[in-house]
């Protein structure tokens, strides 16, 4: 357990003032030159200086001591025993630079071990023999396909043909390859992200080395280790039907074996469906399944056993999967991210060059409020640039905290400046930069902040089912797809910041996790650790038969269910008109933001209205309870303050400090007291309690956030010191 602190009955208020390390960030340290223990040593005391609760050991570009050496892991023992000495936590990071699985080119000197490609190509290559090619890296044939399209580029006719046998249409192979030696991986390739074997030779290489040299302290001074970026081969689409270019697909050796173990069909048959559409708007089943399964052997082979090695070792998995925000995004790196998080004890993201990507954070975060996982990681601040100042970093992150970040891990710390290093972004987070010492100021407020967001549990009263696998169905050619999964894209994202700024707050529900988390079936529903009182369906073409199922017996039991937007069509990627009944019987709205929040209003957790009586939609917010109390904390979303609309004829600068006056609204009667993260104080705040709500007045800044203790009990505080 990583913040044990916050078992106490009450919030300690010394450990408020002053927290200690885990709850503090512990930055990417960019190993990245001859790596000297002198160096490493005086660096730790600068981290340490900076605020900082520790450091990520992470190989980076330019390091030229070599990757597990004995050297690397003397130097790795070194570090942990140096933060021992200091009250720090040394993290751990499984690989040499990113992505995660080569094990610095040793897993991938096997080639077996090596990255497969489900190549689809007009042009004929030189095969080998499966065997052959699977052991030496090379190509070798799948299958030959007669390929028939209609004058609009739908797919009219496919067949299985002889390797030597004239097309009707269009002749494409379908073959295996395996991708060429890089510098990227030390002269060697990326590893099979699909494959057991492949990942159980990175974990005896990298986490049991790891293992030898310092196990001894995994789960108290070293907490976790990160994985960076797994992947598997992005998943290619045509730029229009009719296309001859060659595109390239995910893939593993045994991977017809296991799908015809799970679903009775050979995957051969149909691969023609995953590339290119059916007319008439026909969905095809095959290209579901095919998404489904190929995340399914990812997560099973990667994650799962990485996450089930570090359980039984005592040590935290945590880290981030690959391109997190979109339906898109995921679809091509991973299949599905929240899937992913199932085995990670402290699920992570990544928020890259200064972007708000709700999305990924409400994933992440709902896989750990279901699972009961501690809290959030987030690699944050990277690819901004070297004019990211104070307000950049709070802004940042304040937002993800709302959102349950709690271990921050700034991007990123230099050892050096020498040679390519110096061309790093943001400017290093560490004694090099002029500001360092002031550093502990952004630190101490996140630390403060984390003694109170690990408390308790999460107040959360909706349940969303995630709309992946609907996307799916539509991940083809550009000229046919793309209009209706990009509709898809944008109204995943529209729909998660309606109900965010909307103070309606919501876990996402993984389909493919849902069976397993699915408890009682009440007027709530059980998922995992949480309970639903309302789920929404928003926008999904299809739901899986365990979902509609599960749907269909929390409404009898009086549950609600809410359809946004048109109903499903397909029940497991087929026509069912079960689906429309039930939609019929539930209440439905349509996808815009105001008939959303007006068909939520009972779950909002407040109400946040500004001077002239207009809500306010640039916000995020976190609602815990804590025992007898609950807290409130409220972070800016939105850079563009929303009073520029009243001056449109004076737009107003976004680096330019304006003061935001706002009420919030609250039911129920309670005595409010901001807990100021920055000073580290407690004080009054003005309020008033009337018709059993209460209103709480508030002026603050665009980099400001609150975080708002509430006691039950009636009274009102009306003196006007509104500036906090």
């Amino acid at each position: 357990m990583l913040y044990k602190k916050n078992q106490t009955k009450e919030l300690d208020m010394e450990l408020f003032k002053h927290p200690t390390a885990e709850y503090r960030g512990t930055p990417f340290w960019s190993w990245n030159c001859v790596l000297e223990k002198d160096m490493l040593m005086r660096q730790i005391e600068y981290l340490k200086e900076m605020g900082f609760g520790g450091f990520h050991m992470h190989s980076r570009s330019g390091m030229a001591t070599e990757y597990l050496s004995e050297e690397f892991m003397n130097l790795v023992k070194a570090c942990r025993n140096k933060a021992e000495e200091e009250d720090m936590l040394a993290w751990l990071y499984d690989e040499d630079r990113w992505p995660s699985g080569s094990g610095g080119g040793y897993v991938t000197k096997n080639k077996a071990y090596r990255q497969k490609i489900l190549m689809f190509s007009v042009d004929k290559v030189d095969f080998a023999e499966k065997e052959e090619g699977v052991r030496e890296g090379k190509p070798y044939l799948l299958a030959v396909y007669d390929i028939v399209l209609d004058e609009k580029g739908y797919l009219k006719s496919y067949e299985q043909i002889n390797e030597e046998e004239e097309a009707t249409g269009c002749k494409w192979y379908a073959y295996v390859k395996t991708p060429p030696e890089s510098g990227r991986y030390n002269g060697e390739s990326y590893v099979d992200t699909l494959s057991k074997e492949a990942i159980q030779e990175f974990i005896n290489i990298t986490h049991e080395k790891y293992k030898e040299s310092v196990g001894e302290s995994f789960g108290t001074s070293v907490p976790a280790i990160f994985t960076d970026e797994p992947q598997f081969k992005p998943k290619d689409r045509l730029p229009f039907a009719e296309s001859r270019k060659p595109v390239g697909l995910p893939w593993t050796t045994d991977f017809p074996e296991t799908y015809m173990a799970r679903y009775g069909e050979d995957v051969l048959k149909t691969l023609p469906e995953i590339l290119w559409d059916l007319p008439a708007d026909v969905v095809s089943q095959p290209r579901y399944r095919y998404h489904d399964h190929i995340c399914e052997r990812f997560v099973e082979a990667f994650v799962d056993q990485c996450g089930a090695w570090c359980e039984k070792n005592g040590i935290a998995l945590t880290g981030h999967m690959m391109c997190e925000p979109t339906l898109s995004y995921q679809t091509e790196y991973i299949g599905e991210a929240m899937r992913a998080y199932r085995s990670f004890q402290i699920p992570g993201i990544d928020m890259l060059c200064d972007r708000i990507e709700l999305t990924t954070a409400k994933q992440a975060q709902s896989v750990a409020h279901q699972d009961g996982r501690e809290g959030v990681m987030s690699e944050l601040y990277g690819v901004t640039n070297w004019d990211f100042d104070f307000r950049g970093h709070k802004f940042q992150g304040d937002w993800q905290a709302a959102l349950g970040v709690t271990v921050r891990v700034p991007h990123l710390s230099w050892v050096s400046m020498k040679g390519s290093a110096k061309r790093d972004y943001p400017a290093s987070i560490n004694y090099q930069s002029p500001w360092y010492k002031e550093y502990s100021y952004v630190e101490d407020h996140y630390a403060r902040l984390n003694t109170v967001l690990t408390r308790g549990k999460p107040v959360v009263k909706v349940g969303v089912i995630h709309p992946i696998e609907s996307f799916w169905l539509y991940y083809g050619p550009a000229n046919t797809s793309f209009e209706t999964s990009n509709a898809m894209d944008e109204k995943f994202l529209e729909f998660t910041k309606w109900m965010l700024t909307g103070m309606v707050d919501f876990d996402f529900i993984s389909e493919s996790l849902l069976p397993e988390q699915c408890g009682e079936i009440t007027t709530k529903l059980s998922v995992g650790k949480m309970q639903y009182e309302t789920i929404v369906v928003p926008n999904c073409e299809t739901l899986r038969k365990t979902t509609f199922d599960i749907l269909k017996a929390f409404k009898e039991k009086g549950g609600r269910v809410l359809f946004v937007g048109e109903c499903p069509k397909y029940i497991d990627a087929l026509p069912s008109n079960e689906v429309q009944a039930f939609y019929q019987s539930c209440e439905h709205c349509e996808n815009g933001q105001i008939d959303l929040l007006r068909a939520l209003k009972q779950e909002q957790t407040a109400e946040l209205v500004d001077a002239i009586g207009e809500s306010v939609h640039n916000m995020l917010h976190a609602f815990r309870e804590d025992g007898d109390i609950k807290w409130l904390f409220l972070a800016h979303c939105d850079k563009e303050l929303k009073y520029i609309r009243h001056y449109k004829e004076t737009a107003i600068p976004t680096d330019t400090p304006v003061r935001e006056a706002f009420t919030i609204i609250l039911n129920g009667t309670y005595i409010p007291k901001l807990f100021d993260t920055v000073a580290g104080t407690v004080r009054d705040l003005t309020y008033e309690v009337k018709n059993g709500k209460t209103y709480i007045e508030c002026e603050i800044y665009q980099q400001d956030s609150l975080l708002i203790q509430l006691t039950e009990g009636a009274g009102s505080l009306l003196f006007k010191n509104r500036n906090i």
